[in-house]
């Protein structure tokens, strides 16, 4: 291993018309710097032509690779598989869609050089528009307001990681329902968190709504015990209420009173209410162990997070 290669990882889904543009650009700026480095494409189960076009490139560059999946597993799974791979002592991801400026990518080995593990580019600005920023940065708020990691202002997708991390991430940690960003930000290793503005770019993501919904769910769910906690507070407020709600009834029941405050109390309504009222947390209770239930199970049935396609001259 070379010890001052620097891996960067492609994520490529759909990516046949930006493949060739991104290595260009990235190799001109890695030259420029006397940095050597591997080009890593992962195919994230593109259905075009991508993957073809990665693999000529891999015949006119000996250092590019290219990878497929065997379906389209996110990005996330597709940069534990670009782990899984490469070879350079440190290595990082980089979007096909220019979200990322390539100074990043020159800062970070910079600050690697230094001795730093784990170095973090994060968004300071961003321009996707009034109603998705607003839930970004909430999304980040609420992240670093009830799960154990913490997320830099603006949140953030790509990181540089020295090949010590690179090697936990591939021996100890299970990619299912996770995310690579929060694996990385519990293990410590004091990262360093550059800022950077990210350019607004035209074109149209293919990160879809559920993409975001599941990937949110599964980065909340895996560092976070706060649903688990939620279920004990409510159990308790239930208990104080039901307790004072005891009492109160005792009390009018003795007084012979027919209403409270003005307002009378028919027995049926009352109780109808309250029923409906602790099925509802019972309910909601069931559906938050669930969750932790069904990713106790998929853990357990030890399937592999992703699986990167034989190559033909590998059969």
């Amino acid at each position: 291993m070379n010890n001052k290669l620097f891996s960067i990882i492609l994520l490529s889904y759909y990516s046949n018309e930006r493949i060739a543009k991104v290595f260009k650009m990235v190799s001109e700026r890695m030259e420029s710097e006397n940095i050597p480095f591997e080009f890593i494409i992962i195919d994230d189960g593109s259905k075009d032509n991508s993957y073809e076009l990665a693999l000529e490139l891999e015949k006119k560059d000996k250092r590019v690779k290219a990878y497929q999946l065997s379906r389209n597993y996110t990005s996330h799974y597709a940069k534990f598989a670009g782990f899984s791979v490469c070879k350079g002592a440190c290595a990082t991801s980089i979007p096909d869609d220019g979200q990322q400026p390539l100074d990043t990518y020159v800062e970070m080995y910079r600050q690697w050089e230094k001795g730093n593990k784990i170095v973090i580019p994060y968004r300071v600005s961003r321009n996707d528009g009034i109603i998705k920023d607003f839930f970004s940065r909430s999304y980040y708020r609420l992240m670093n307001a009830l799960s154990v990691v913490k997320y830099p202002p603006g949140g953030c997708d790509v990181f540089l990681a020295d090949r010590e991390v690179i090697d936990i991430i591939n021996e100890r940690i299970h990619p299912i329902n996770t995310s690579t960003t929060v694996e990385v930000l519990r293990l410590g290793y004091s990262p360093v968190f550059i800022p950077f503005h990210r350019p607004k770019v035209k074109s149209k993501s293919r990160w879809t709504f559920r993409k975001k919904l599941k990937q949110a769910a599964d980065s909340f769910y895996t560092s976070s015990n706060f649903p688990i906690k939620l279920i004990s507070y409510l159990g308790f407020l239930s208990f104080f209420f039901s307790f004072a709600l005891i009492i109160l009834t005792a009390i009018i029941k003795l007084s012979g009173a027919k209403s409270l405050a003005g307002f009378s109390i028919p027995g049926w309504a009352t109780t109808v209410i309250f029923i409906s009222m602790f099925s509802g947390l019972i309910l909601l209770s069931l559906g938050i162990i669930a969750e932790y239930i069904w990713r106790i199970y998929e853990e357990v049935k030890d399937r592999p997070g992703y699986i990167i396609k034989k190559k033909e001259e590998d059969k």
